[in-house]
């Protein structure tokens, strides 16, 4: 399955995740349960709050990155759940996608009435 395909994926369990759960309102731990349900179902393996080394020059760094999802090793999710969305969320993922050396990546606000207005893509 090519990066595309994935993301289609992804993004048709996040949106199943919101409609099920009756839309916004809930907490991000709570839709990010939800989506996990919904990538296991379809088969997609990821990893849930992924520790990710942070390399500064010759050390790693003793504090890593907390990542709320890696799907397939290829695609970072970021959930959020604000009625205030910010857009420094993409810059903070593109930083998480910069250092994990990854290519694709979505911050996917749940706190949206309509989540396709809550999905935000990210390419490094």
């Amino acid at each position: 399955m090519d990066i595309e395909q994935l993301g289609y994926r992804i993004i048709g369990c996040a949106i199943e995740a919101h409609k099920s759960l009756g839309g916004c309102g809930l907490l991000e731990s709570i839709y990010e349960d939800a989506m996990c349900y919904e990538l296991s179902r379809t088969g997609l393996i990821f990893e849930r709050q992924a520790f990710q080394p942070v390399h500064y020059k010759e050390t790693i760094l003793s504090t890593p990155l907390k990542i709320d999802l890696i799907i397939q090793k290829s695609v970072i999710v970021e959930c959020k759940s604000t009625v205030a969305y910010n857009p420094v969320f993409e810059s903070q993922l593109l930083t998480y996608l910069r250092l994990s050396k990854l290519k694709l990546g979505y911050v996917i606000n749940f706190g949206e009435p309509t989540l396709k207005n809550g999905i935000h893509r990210v390419v490094n």
